[in-house]
């Protein structure tokens, strides 16, 4: 599983040209779902995106605060091109990231799991062509990756 968190001052995604999910300050998610993840490589995710300190305290020179104690929003994207692998040829290959019915199966479980905090937690469209506005702060952007053991 990858994502990339983006802290943000704003985001949303657009479908269609009708905005479906807008949040405040918070976290971007991007997710990439791989085929082989499993419900280790969620619960893991989750956790670590809800409890990774990227807010500064006041001062504003630390990353003191996590989104949850900030109690900030959070926009999750399903991004299956985060595993194109481009070593070869001029065509990324996506064999590595899960089929689409397991992909949005997972993807879904994430954001369950991203809900039980309590936060404000918004989504795109699984499989659809999205616009993503993201204001990043910072900017501050971090790629997590954890593979089934």
């Amino acid at each position: 599983m990858r994502v990339v968190i983006q802290r943000v001052t704003a985001s949303q995604v657009t479908v269609g040209g009708k905005v479906i999910g807008k949040i405040g300050r918070g976290l971007n998610l991007l997710v990439g779902i791989a085929e082989t993840d499993t419900d280790a490589e969620l619960d893991w995710m989750a956790k670590k995106c809800l409890e990774l300190r990227l807010f500064p305290s006041a001062e504003g020179d630390r990353f003191d605060y996590s989104v949850q104690e900030i109690q900030g929003e959070l926009l999750v994207i399903s991004q299956f091109t985060l595993y194109g692998d481009c070593r070869k040829g001029r065509r990324p290959s996506f064999d590595r990231a899960a089929a689409p019915r397991i992909a949005e199966k997972r993807y879904e479980e994430f954001v369950a799991r991203l809900r039980q905090s309590g936060l404000k937690v918004e989504t795109g469209q699984f499989g659809a062509m999205m616009q993503v506005s993201i204001e990043n702060d910072g900017p501050v952007t971090i790629l997590l990756e954890k593979t089934a053991s």
